[in-house]
């Protein structure tokens, strides 16, 4: 498969493209600094770019099969509208390109999953990471009503480490304690996603 990787440079997008190495994809990432990818110079192509670009995600997505999007923003609680932003941008550059699979990141809590959230994680989501919420949920609005083949992802609390090869996948799971969920983990089923129709225009939430 042809796969533009958006967010490579993040946590989880690097794990993302390790999956898509390990699957014998051909990948292009749109990465604003290149430099540090820089150890797999020899196995992606990396498009110089800005997410939020429709005309550098045009450049970065002819050609392309399907795009699997992990943007975040670090370790800051403000959006920056980046989620609105790139949603956008992604939507329209699709169009402009002819790609049709989206798989999207984004994290429990945000819009409809907060209803099975446990106390803990709504005071959290209502509070301390209601702008990054906020926007997320605006950005997935813009996603749904495309007419893109979308999939959404809601991972629990993200954590390192390798893939334990074992987790829950459904459109709504009751949280209980302090779910999380390996990032490696999470590649590994945005990756299965973008190869399958199963999740076509569903929502997955995800967690251990």
């Amino acid at each position: 498969m042809n796969l533009l990787i958006l967010g490579a440079t993040g946590p989880t997008g690097r794990y993302v493209v390790d999956r898509a190495l390990q699957s014998g994809d051909t990948i292009t990432v749109l990465a604003r600094r290149p430099e540090a990818l820089a150890d797999l110079k020899d196995k992606i192509k990396v498009v110089v770019g800005d997410a939020t670009s429709k005309n550098d995600l045009v450049k970065a997505m002819m050609g392309q099969d399907a795009v699997i999007a992990t943007l975040g923003r670090g370790k800051s609680i403000r959006s920056n509208d980046l989620f609105t932003s790139a949603a956008r941008a992604i939507v329209n550059a699709a169009k402009q390109a002819g790609v049709s699979r989206l798989v999207w990141l984004s994290s429990f809590g945000v819009g409809n999953t907060i209803q099975n959230a446990t106390i803990v994680q709504k005071f959290m989501y209502r509070t301390l990471l209601r702008d990054l919420y906020v926007n997320k949920e605006s950005s997935e609005k813009i996603i749904r009503g495309s007419k893109l083949n979308w999939t959404i992802v809601y991972p629990t609390a993200l954590m390192n480490g390798p893939a334990k090869g074992m987790y829950q996948v459904k459109e709504r799971i009751k949280m209980k304690g302090a779910p999380r969920i390996r990032r490696a983990d999470v590649a590994d089923f945005m990756h299965k996603a973008a190869y399958s129709d199963e999740w076509s225009y569903r929502h997955a939430v995800i967690t251990d």
